[in-house]
């Protein structure tokens, strides 16, 4: 093993322990935030409003943090977007023991911030390792969810009871795990991740020159979304998130409303978020083998079906698998288009694209977790999941146009 092949081992390891600490904190809040937004606002069509807050502001903040990892480094953006979280979920925390819901929203910018920093790690992965491994690194930074898939929903009942003698509501426990977790990650990061994956990442470029897009110049992020390829990549990501959410933030709600309990709504979120992280190894190796533009169309393909099984019943099975679908199918579009969109760009391209990529991303996830409520207010939960579904068929047919046209190239 090379040296740069240990270093990027490392730097990969790190990333993982980071994304699993975080992604905890992060599910544990998602399996509540539609029921702490019924229940501070007063009204259900407000229930996807903190999600949608919290994704908004994790939308703009990802452009803003493309600028901030090139100036201080991958080490430095992740150490300060952590400890922004930490902030932001003690006063979600400190919300709900007063029943503020703007107060709630204010923690939720804070923690959608976090999230968007949290989230560029996997591009610093794909950054340090040789061509051919960017989709199997990218996956490895991604499975650390699954920690947080196991851990993050079942919290929300203990954690609950440990706080509610104190603060008169067991919604609150679970933001009082997110600001712990946070900080364990800040500090993992900051003493863990060196050296600094964008050091490395020039190094790995230089001796990988075939790895590098374009004639040697910097284009612009509108130079570089005018290829087919990247386009691929960021409709896959972006509405395959926006379909998942769609469907997800509204689920627990849903539940609620047919006398689950919150062990019952934990089940159905943590089978979600197994599908979501627990086959990154998977996806990310089929990337490689198969090609990106496949692994979307099973992504998409797979979304497609998720969302027409939440449908048949809301009972505890029917919806565990069909959410556990929905994760499945967003991760291999997830994957798949982050990896793609990897492929296109030079080092010098990177922070500031993949930051425009997770802006876009996050801007469709704040419409669709906003939309959610109104539509399920308005229209029920079925209407909004065929909504859902049609969204998904976008990028299997972008995807499949694509590939197509590859091959004749080819």
């Amino acid at each position: 093993m090379t040296n740069l092949e240990s270093i990027a081992r490392k730097i990969t390891t790190i990333l993982f322990a980071q994304q699993s600490l975080a992604s905890a904190g992060f599910i544990a809040a998602a399996t509540l935030n539609s029921i702490v937004g019924k229940e501070l606002s007063g009204h259900s069509s407000w229930a996807g409003v903190p999600s949608a807050v919290y994704l908004l502001a994790g939308a703009f903040a990802a452009f803003m943090w493309g600028y901030v990892f090139d100036a201080i480094g991958r080490r430095g953006g992740l150490t300060v977007g952590l400890s922004i979280g930490v902030l932001g979920s003690g006063i979600a925390f400190y919300a709900i023991m007063i029943h503020s819901f703007p107060v709630f929203l204010g923690g939720m910018i804070l923690m959608g911030v976090t999230n968007s920093a949290v989230q560029l790690g996997r591009f610093a992965a794909a950054e340090v390792n040789r061509p051919e491994h960017r989709g199997r690194a990218i996956s490895n930074v991604v499975i650390g969810g699954t920690v947080g898939s196991v851990i993050g929903p079942f919290v929300a009942g203990p954690a609950g009871a440990l706080v509610k003698p104190f603060t008169g509501d067991e919604l609150a426990g679970v933001y009082l795990v997110c600001m712990i977790l946070f900080a364990i990650a800040a500090v993992v990061v900051f003493f863990g991740l060196r050296p600094d994956p964008r050091e490395i990442g020039k190094e790995v470029a230089a001796k990988f020159p075939e790895a590098v897009t374009g004639s040697g110049e910097v284009r612009s992020v509108r130079e570089i979304l005018r290829q087919p390829a990247a386009q691929v990549a960021v409709i896959s990501m972006v509405l395959g998130q926006m379909v998942m959410v769609l469907v997800m933030v509204i689920t627990s709600l849903h539940m609620r409303d047919h006398d689950h309990m919150l062990g019952d709504i934990s089940i159905v979120i943590s089978a979600h978020t197994v599908g979501m992280y627990a086959f990154s190894i998977i996806s990310g190796r089929l990337s490689d083998q198969w090609g990106r533009g496949q692994v979307i169309m099973v992504g998409a393909a797979t979304l497609v079906i998720a969302c027409v099984a939440a449908t048949i019943s809301p009972d505890v099975l029917p919806l565990g698998v069909a959410l556990f679908l929905l994760g499945l199918g967003w991760n291999f579009c997830y994957v798949g288009g982050s990896t793609l969109l990897a492929d296109q760009l030079s080092p010098l391209e990177r922070s500031r694209t993949q930051g425009f990529s997770d802006l876009m991303v996050g801007s469709a996830s704040a419409v669709g977790s906003l939309s959610s409520g109104f539509i399920f207010a308005a229209l029920g939960y079925n209407t909004m999941a065929f909504v859902s579904a049609a969204f998904a068929v976008i990028p299997l047919i972008f995807a499949s146009i694509w590939t197509l046209k590859l091959g004749r190239k080819k």
